[in-house]
């Protein structure tokens, strides 16, 4: 299998500074600063919103993945992952991940579908490397 790389720059403070990140292929970047990570500042990223979409990507792959090898070759498969992101007794803290999805899924019962969404929720390499955050998924049929 591949290794993937990311890079990830912060100048000055923690509060002042700002930062950037480059995923190895070049084809995302931008930059990131405290206002953009604890507070209200949509102009820019941070790294949850990153694993979100790493997230959200992953497990909409790995729901067609299963869907197909079940029979069912999805039309369309739509998801969504909202992060929680808090505090606890140790510091900042990711303290839930819901996952949305909507699929388009010709001939897929309401039953079959549930049970691989399901199956994807935890099989995911993402949420495989996030099994130890709480998730919720919420999965329809459209």
């Amino acid at each position: 299998m591949a290794v993937r790389k990311a890079d990830a720059v912060w100048k000055g403070t923690l509060r002042e500074g700002d930062g950037s990140f480059t995923v190895g292929s070049g084809a995302v970047s931008g930059p990131y600063t405290f206002k953009s990570r604890f507070e209200d500042d949509a102009t820019k990223t941070n790294p949850e919103e990153l694993i979100g979409a790493a997230h959200a990507g992953c497990y909409a792959m790995f729901l067609a993945a299963q869907l197909t090898s079940a029979g069912f070759p999805p039309i369309r498969v739509h998801a969504n992952a909202e992060l929680d992101f808090g505090r606890d007794d140790k510091g900042p803290v990711i303290n839930h991940i819901t996952l949305t999805v909507e699929a388009e899924v010709p001939g897929v019962s309401a039953e079959q579908f549930n049970e691989l969404a399901e199956k994807s929720k935890t099989g995911c390499p993402i949420s495989r490397a996030l099994a130890a955050v709480p998730m919720t998924l919420n999965a329809k049929l459209v």
